[in-house]
């Protein structure tokens, strides 16, 4: 059974007769049923929404924003705008960590109230830490959590090599996402706002930070801004100020890393026990995305191979190829 916050969404985009909010709800109880590992109906209900002919929701999504711009030196699109499809369900942090975000979540869903006071939501938050570590994915459920589609910077098409035209882009960027309401990810931001103290950049570095320091000064529009970095060090101490949050995305801990495996591991039937220390030492040191794509590949060997429980032993086979895969 859907949620019921889901199921509201579904009744009320229903009743109004909103074809888009409908299928984001629609996809919602998708994702959810193959969470739940229901992979027979979720097909079903994917079949029903989608047909043989309706579009894809990435394309349905796209007729409803303006048209996306891009780089004048390319013709690249300069943001990549996709329906989030993860839930809250799968977000697996720190206390501190899920409370910042969940107080992010609460502040934007009572944007009224606060303006009857005077205040705002918190618009700019920045995200820190080591790569895997689920930054990109809670960009993904704030996004799926307040019905806003997810806008990602593309850094491919953005940074130019021609004088002035990396700023000219990022206006044309922050241009859009003031006219639309959206979760918009600037994944990477390191590479825009580096120290500009730091004596081996160039000029041209140094006038890309000042625009972003100006551009987020200036920012006033409806999308929500996230930026992630995994290398928050070499950040330029003015841009810290700039953004209201800043959350923190550390490696798991023995207690995550149990509950990493529970959600990764659920309806897999298995020889061993989660909580096992011995079992959460394997995944020492190890970030989110690291566990999860390990356990993947042991699930895969345990089916390809006709087991009827995963072992450990597939475990440690999964994780030494994870580590050979990451020492080339």
């Amino acid at each position: 059974m859907a949620s019921g916050k889901t199921l509201r969404q579904l009744i009320k985009a229903g009743a109004a007769g909103d074809p888009a909010a409908f299928r984001r709800a629609s996809e919602t109880v998708i994702n959810e049923e193959r969470q739940k590992q229901h992979h027979l109906l979720a097909n079903d209900l994917e079949q029903i929404l989608y047909g043989d002919k309706l579009l894809p929701p990435e394309q349905g999504l796209s007729r409803l924003l303006p048209k996306v711009p891009a780089d004048k030196e390319r013709g690249l699109p300069l943001l990549d705008i996709r329906q989030p499809r993860r839930t809250i369900e799968e977000l697996i942090l720190p206390q501190a960590s899920l409370a910042a975000i969940e107080e992010l979540l609460e502040e934007h869903r009572c944007q009224d109230l606060l303006r009857s006071y005077g205040m705002k939501a918190s618009g700019k938050v920045i995200f820190f830490g080591p790569p895997g570590c689920g930054k990109t994915l809670t960009a993904e459920v704030i996004a799926s959590e307040l019905d806003y589609p997810l806008a990602i910077v593309r850094l491919d098409a953005l940074v130019s090599s021609y004088l002035g035209e990396t700023a000219a882009n990022l206006r044309k960027v922050f241009d859009f996402i003031a006219q639309y309401p959206m979760v918009v990810l600037f994944d990477e931001f390191d590479a825009l706002g580096k120290d500009r103290d730091d004596g081996s950049e160039h000029g041209e570095l140094r006038r890309v930070v000042n625009a972003v320091l100006q551009m987020m000064d200036a920012y006033h529009g409806q999308s929500l801004i996230l930026a992630a970095t995994n290398h928050e060090h070499i950040l330029d101490t003015a841009i810290w100020r700039r953004f209201d949050e800043a959350v923190e995305f550390p490696l798991p801990s023995d207690k995550l890393i149990a509950q990493i495996l529970a959600l990764k591991l659920r309806g897999v039937r298995r020889e061993f026990e989660i909580d096992d220390k011995k079992v959460s030492d394997l995944f020492n040191k190890l970030s989110g995305a690291d566990i999860e794509r390990i356990v993947r590949r042991a699930i895969k060997r345990m089916i390809l191979k006709n087991q009827e429980f995963l072992t450990i032993r597939d475990v440690k086979n999964a994780l030494d190829r994870e580590v050979k895969h990451q020492s080339v």
